[in-house]
């Protein structure tokens, strides 16, 4: 293990987004020099880095940009040490409708974070994949042998991605490994997604509209995703790897919605509704994650269980809902 990432220069990439805008976070209080992309936007929004406190955000270089412009990754990339790539189209339903825009964002921007970061000598590139790349389980718990499957657009552009990283290590023998987190939730995720449509529409209603009901999903509170990516980021002899993160349970989205009713002691009616059910033939039934790699070669630990989490998600929405009411409504 390397010391500490303290005084480093680091590059994240997806800064604005869920996962991104908590690591950026993290890195400036461990003392490094972040700069933080966000994709461009005529608003000039910087999303969720809007709920990093002043003091730490000022110490950010925002800039704003687009990673399918190679000339803007080159000069966002260079003088920094670490590059920590989560920039990604992601929702699953839209890569449907647009599957070009995602194979230009995943794939072609990987490419141009990758061509700039041997350009400009970048000591580690650490790139983020998904659990989705595995589409529906040969078998369970999945470990990071088991084969990709592109079950999406969305699954197959990050298949792609990963494979263009692998490509840079073996060879120009880039510093590079990819991440791949399960099902990672907590504050300041989209609403879109299953844990905070669930609870957001638990604090107004005893009514829950929802999609299927039996997906399970892996679920790794934000702060112990976060830990993961610092862990590797510190560590030797990683190049080449790819590393899961979850906890090694699962919990289908009935279980959430119970879990949620403890919590919150409180009765729902539970309606399924075909519009909110991804598309046909798209829908991974089970995703369980198996960690022992993080555990032996990073020695992670998933450390918050799922009543803490939706506990901390609840707090967060309480707060949120007072501040930007048009972001979380179903």
């Amino acid at each position: 293990m390397k010391n500490s990432l303290s005084g480093k220069s680091v590059l994240v990439t997806g800064a604005g987004g869920f996962i991104g805008s908590h690591l950026a976070e993290s890195l400036v209080r461990q003392g490094s020099r972040v700069r933080a992309l966000v994709h461009y936007n005529a608003m000039g929004n910087i999303a969720n880095l809007n709920y990093v406190d002043n003091k730490t955000r000022a110490e950010m270089e925002i800039v704003f940009g687009d990673i399918q412009d190679g000339n803007f990754c080159e000069r966002a990339s260079k003088g920094t040490d670490v590059v920590f790539h989560l920039a990604a189209l992601i929702g699953i339903p839209y890569s449907y409708v647009a599957p070009f825009s995602y194979v230009q964002t995943n794939i072609v921007g990987t490419l141009n974070l990758l061509n700039s970061a041997l350009k400009n000598g970048v000591g580690l590139f650490l790139h983020t994949s998904t659990s989705e790349v595995y589409g529906t389980a040969i078998y369970k718990p999945i470990d990071e042998n088991h084969p990709l499957q592109g079950q999406s657009p969305y699954s197959a552009s990050k298949i792609g991605a990963d494979k263009i990283v692998e490509s840079y290590c073996r060879s120009f023998d880039l510093n590079a490994v990819t991440l791949r987190p399960f099902n990672t939730y907590g504050p300041r995720q989209s609403a879109r997604a299953v844990i905070p449509t669930i609870l957001t529409q638990a604090l107004h209603s005893n009514k829950i509209h929802i999609g299927s009901l039996e997906p399970k999903r892996d679920l790794t509170y934000v702060s112990d995703t976060v830990e993961a990516y610092l862990k590797a980021a510190i560590s030797d002899n990683l190049k080449g790897e790819t590393i899961h993160f979850g906890t090694g349970k699962f919990y289908s989205v009935r279980e959430i919605i119970e879990a949620t009713s403890g919590i919150l002691d409180k009765e729902f009616v539970i309606i399924s509704e075909k519009e909110r059910i991804r598309p046909e033939k798209s829908e991974v039934m089970e995703l369980l994650c198996n960690n022992t790699k993080a555990k032996t070669l990073l020695k992670w630990r998933p450390r918050i269980g799922l009543d803490e989490g939706l506990r901390a998600v609840l707090a967060f929405l309480e707060r949120a809902r007072t501040k930007d009411t048009r972001r979380y409504h179903i």
